[in-house]
């Protein structure tokens, strides 16, 4: 299903791209030098449907970036709070050995044969494993 929706999707925008890019071929020069309009000593001449899918490309990827960076501080907080509960589990871990330990012989119960750690061990009615 997965696949076909992403066919469902990417056909038609491939077409659409290859349409545009076949109406838009002619050449373009884009100047980088503020300066000096009329002779400028940094441009560039290449095709306009390539120049506006790198325009987007470029947008793209700055936004990305620019939302990496703005959740930085919900990146650090969530490393921050798995360390504290990485450190909380291992002390819980501690504490029940030591309750364990501390307990006396007489009131730890024995566990009973057939039973595991969830319930009985075994099959049920139709030997389907417990």
């Amino acid at each position: 299903m997965r696949k076909f929706l992403t066919a469902l999707i990417v056909i038609p925008l491939g077409l659409i791209l290859v349409a545009f890019a076949v109406a838009n071929r002619h050449f373009v020069t884009v100047s980088f030098d503020p300066f000096i309009a009329n002779d400028p000593s940094l441009e560039i001449t290449l095709p306009l449907f390539l120049l506006l899918i790198l325009v987007a490309a470029i947008g793209v990827f700055a936004g990305g970036c620019a939302v990496w960076f703005g959740q930085r501080h919900w990146r650090r907080a969530a490393r921050r709070h798995e360390a504290d509960a990485r450190a909380a589990r291992g002390e819980l871990a501690d504490l029940r050995a030591q309750a364990v330990a501390a307990r006396p012989e007489s009131q730890r119960l024995p566990t009973p044969i057939g039973v595991g750690l969830y319930g009985p061990v075994g099959r049920d009615k139709q030997r389907a494993t417990l």
